[in-house]
């Protein structure tokens, strides 16, 4: 019988407390993903980053778009941490906050909603150099991404 020496994905979570995120992770576990670590705000998941040893693939992101300071934070997650392939998870689904995060380099957008089985597949293809979104913001990152690449070759 042949063994092979699959390693785990790794992912961190920065959200905060819930019961329905701590069954998500709990299922994402039992699908072979490994948490790094989770934080209930950037601010702290950023310092958590550098005391790693090693990053995770993909962190996961529950957004509060009411703290002013969030979009600045992610900013700073982004310039520190270019290769982790960011998700956001979130209940906004309107055209700014979408755009907003795809400017920062965002790879997935989930609705709350999403299960582990979104997000395994969203965690999959991102890890992939992909781009996954919840169907309902998944028009919005088109639109933009189609935006981005006329003007790209307009220029």
């Amino acid at each position: 019988m042949e063994t092979t020496n699959k390693t785990k994905q790794t992912l961190a979570f920065i959200h905060d407390k819930s019961p329905i995120v701590d069954i998500i992770c709990n299922g994402l576990i039992d699908l072979g993903f490994e948490i790094l670590y989770r934080s209930e705000h950037i601010e702290d998941g950023i310092t958590q980053l550098f005391s790693l040893k090693s990053l995770p693939e993909v962190c996961i992101i529950d957004l509060d778009f009411y703290d002013k300071n969030v979009l600045a934070e992610l900013q700073e997650l982004r310039t520190k941490y270019p290769t982790i392939k960011l998700i956001a998870f979130s209940d906004k689904d309107s055209e700014q906050a979408v755009k907003s995060l795809l400017e920062i380099g965002f790879a997935g957008y989930l609705l709350f909603g999403s299960d582990a089985d979104d997000l395994k597949k969203a965690i999959e293809v991102v890890s992939n150099d992909g781009r996954y979104f919840s169907v309902g913001v998944a028009k919005i990152a088109q639109e933009y991404f189609a935006n981005t690449k006329t003007a790209f070759l307009n220029l």
